[in-house]
């Protein structure tokens, strides 16, 4: 099984979201959990067995899964 990639979370800029790495590497800025799920879709791990409070998974800097501006 690979392993799973770090995800860091960081704090929220009024007007642009959240930007959002995995083990490093940029994936975008979210807006939304929603678009949070959709770019660890795209690095490849399935959305439905992703839990935002997961801890092992993510670091959230500046508030969590529910923070978004």
């Amino acid at each position: 099984m690979a392993a799973r990639p770090r995800i860091v979370v960081y704090p929220p800029v009024p007007g642009r979201g959240r930007r959002v790495r995995a083990d490093g590497e940029v994936l975008g800025t979210a807006r939304s959990l929603r678009e949070l799920l959709e770019f660890l879709r795209r690095a490849g791990l399935d959305p439905d067995d992703v839990d935002p409070r997961d801890a092992g998974l993510f670091e959230w800097r500046g508030g969590g899964p529910e923070t978004w501006e």
